[in-house]
């Protein structure tokens, strides 16, 4: 089942690291507007992403990985926050308020079920 689920969340950052690329101006909406270099985010993150989901799909990530998944899931989710707060739409959809809210606490949740791979 770990196996499932790892393979699954790989592909699934690598599905998103790839929608970086493609729909960059969509992404580059949920960054907040006072960071520096918001298309340079977009761009790098989507790279860590393909580079961690390229990772979980091949093989279980080791503490290293991890730490550094996690950690990128910090990093990324003032974007989150800044999405929910100006209700912004994720990618063409506009989501209703309280679920841009209810994605927050699901950051927590992935990154406790990347701990556990």
């Amino acid at each position: 089942m770990k196996q499932f689920i790892r393979i699954l969340l790989g592909i699934g950052f690598v599905g998103i690291g790839i929608l970086h690329f493609v729909k960059e101006r969509q992404f580059r909406n949920i960054v907040p507007h006072y960071l520096p270099l918001r298309k340079t985010a977009v761009l790098v993150t989507g790279v860590f992403e393909i580079l961690f989901g390229i990772i979980m799909t091949i093989k279980r990530p080791s503490e290293f990985w991890k730490k550094s998944i996690n950690a990128f899931l910090i990093a990324v989710f003032p974007a989150n926050i800044y999405m929910a707060r100006k209700k912004l739409p994720l990618g063409d959809k506009q989501l209703p308020t309280w679920v841009l809210y209810a994605r927050l606490p699901m950051q927590f949740i992935l990154m406790r079920m990347i701990s556990k791979l």
